[in-house]
């Protein structure tokens, strides 16, 4: 007689709060295209937020009424004495700046239009809004005063000149580009391709070198000495881009690529070139990218170049990373295997946050819905993708990349020149779900790192433990970066210090080689023992200097290095894996 089989075990109900968190992330994550991958709930409680203190401040209500009910009079009388051609205001607005709009009733349309944004910006000083909410409002105010400016009318006064001169070619003409950029969205080639391409290796990402270490994530590439250098700086200089981006920003053009400029200076440059992830990379976090992406990094240039210490530069994110990385190697105890890294003779940042209290323009758009949704739509496909990261820029910028553009080139019928800078701009990347996710909540939601919460290996990090000089640009114009954010570095750490504001946002700014027209910058060093400086007394002591801050940099660079010169350092054969600039960065996704 056969024993019964056993009956098999029951599976386990799922959690039912697992299951009801899965439910809400679907959900969440169906409704999104609804929104444009905007949170309602954040939206809705901003503008209830300002709505609601609105109608307990009546004395602000009748403010702004009788502000619009002056401005409504004033526009009027001004438009009939013919005054309204001459607000300076007007004329500031590169919209408005044509001839064009001194005519009536273009005139007295943008005269309306800026009295419309003034009165929207008085309409946010309300006491006890947050400045969370403020900001929200303010900016949906303006996007949706952006849409309906009076140059975006098809028939504005300079789309009506323009197309009496070319007899409707420019309508033809735009209506091509608007073809051209719908099939290049879908997928397919423009009927029109651009007269230039800007091509990896061999447009752009050009200046010669090697792979010389692959893992999961980075390729590092090791550059060529300079034809004309004999000898090199001892330490090398190690750039660590933002993941965000495809590393030959750096690399541009040979007439402005850093990587080049610094090879010809006298320096060995090794650069990371982040993989651009797919659907099997949504298991890497920050811990990943700091470990195989910095350190990985750091022990192949012990091997390649023993015995000698790095120059670390990071740019943007990379830079946040790279502080986070100097702050672990710096504390003590340190990390698994710090002993066969290659240690850290300085540190630069360049348009790099590290207290994220004040992010910039990109915190109108970060906050716990905002990024519970955005998880939702990473956890559905494993990944952020570099459309979706573009729109967001778009959506802050709808006036310069949206409707300008629009009008330009479809309306006026002038395609923008191709250049370097665009074509990468274009050249979109993803990013990780979970690394992305824990990016906004540590950096922008919870500000850890700051506030020296940032755990590595399972132990927080202070930037204070820092003993390597650091060197820090910030950009004037930067939205992404915020100057006077990228300089709260100051009260994070306690080593010497020299801080750069260069003219410039925050690509330009930083790819601003020598010789490049009308471009100044500002440098004050700040001792471990100084007192504080507020940004703005910074801003008044700093004396101003015309050109390049690269220049500044190099000198830098030999300050705080030995000054011992080495034999210029060939890339050896049996490390090179492949030519620069390598694999990852060819990557491109249609998303």
């Amino acid at each position: 007689m056969h024993a019964a089989s056993p009956s098999p075990a029951p599976s386990p109900s799922p959690d039912p709060d697992t299951a009801a968190a899965a439910l809400d992330r679907v959900l969440m994550a169906r409704s999104a295209p609804l929104t444009s991958g905007l949170s309602p709930i954040s939206l809705s409680l901003a503008w209830q937020d300002w709505a609601q203190h609105l109608a307990s401040q009546p004395g602000q209500a009748l403010r702004l009424a009788a502000l619009a009910q002056a401005g409504a009079v004033e526009w009027a009388g001004h438009c009939a004495s013919g005054l309204c051609s001459d607000d300076e205001t007007v004329r500031r607005d590169p919209r408005f700046a044509s001839e064009d709009w001194r005519a009536w009733p273009w005139s007295g349309l943008a005269h309306a239009y800026k009295r419309s944004e003034r009165w929207w910006d008085e309409a946010m000083r309300l006491e006890g809004l947050t400045r969370h909410h403020a900001e929200v409002v303010r900016t949906f105010a303006h996007q949706w005063l952006d849409l309906l400016s009076p140059s975006n009318l098809p028939f504005n006064p300079e789309v009506l000149r323009r197309t009496r001169e070319t007899a409707g070619a420019n309508l033809v003409q735009g209506a091509q580009h608007a073809l051209d950029d719908w099939r290049r969205d879908h997928g397919l080639a423009p009927l029109q391709p651009p007269e230039r391409e800007f091509r990896p290796g061999i447009e752009v990402a050009t200046t010669p070198g090697a792979v010389v270490m692959r893992n999961r994530l980075v390729e590092l590439i090791q550059y060529a000495p300079a034809t004309t250098t004999a000898t090199v700086q001892a330490e090398p200089v190690l750039i660590v881009p933002s993941w965000i981006m495809k590393y030959y920003i750096l690399d541009l053009s040979p007439h402005n690529s850093m990587v080049r400029w610094l090879t010809e200076q006298g320096h060995t440059v090794f650069i990371l070139s982040w993989k651009n992830p797919d659907a099997g990379d949504a298991d890497l976090g920050m811990d990943d990218y700091l470990r195989l992406g910095v350190f990985d990094s750091l022990a192949r240039i012990a091997e390649l170049v023993p015995d000698e210490s790095v120059h670390a530069c990071g740019y943007c994110l990379g830079g946040t990373l790279l502080s986070i990385a100097a702050a672990a190697l710096a504390r003590p105890g340190q990390v698994e295997g710090a002993g066969r890294l290659a240690p850290l003779a300085s540190v630069s940042l360049l348009a790099a946050e590290t207290d994220f209290s004040e992010p910039g323009e990109l915190g109108v758009l970060i906050d716990e819905a905002q990024v519970q949704l955005l998880e939702a739509v990473m956890a559905e496909r494993g990944f952020l993708s570099g459309r979706q990261m573009a729109g967001s820029f778009q959506f802050l910028h709808s006036r310069d990349l949206v409707w300008s553009t629009r009008m330009q080139e479809y309306l006026l019928g002038q395609r923008s020149q191709p250049s370097d800078l665009m074509a990468w701009n274009a050249d979109v990347t993803r990013m990780p779900a979970r690394m992305h996710g824990e990016y906004l909540r540590r950096c922008y939601l919870h500000n850890d790192l700051a506030e020296d919460r940032y755990p590595v290996e399972g132990r927080p990090v202070s930037l204070s433990d820092i003993r390597q000089p650091l060197f820090v640009v910030g950009t004037e114009k930067d939205h992404v970066s915020p100057w006077r954010s990228v300089y709260k570095v100051l009260r994070l750490t306690e080593t010497a210090l020299t801080f750069v504001l260069t003219s410039g946002g925050h690509n330009a700014g930083i790819v601003s080689e020598p010789g490049h027209p009308k471009r100044h910058y500002a440098l004050l060093a700040c001792g471990a023992e100084d007192p504080w400086m507020s940004p703005d007394d910074w801003q008044r002591a700093a004396p101003r200097h015309e050109g390049s801050w690269w220049t500044a940099w190099h000198d830098w660079l030999l300050a705080h290095g030995s000054g011992r010169q080495v034999p210029a350092r060939e890339i050896a054969p049996e490390a090179a894996l492949m030519p620069a600039p390598g694999e990852y960065v060819m990557v491109r996704y249609p998303d």
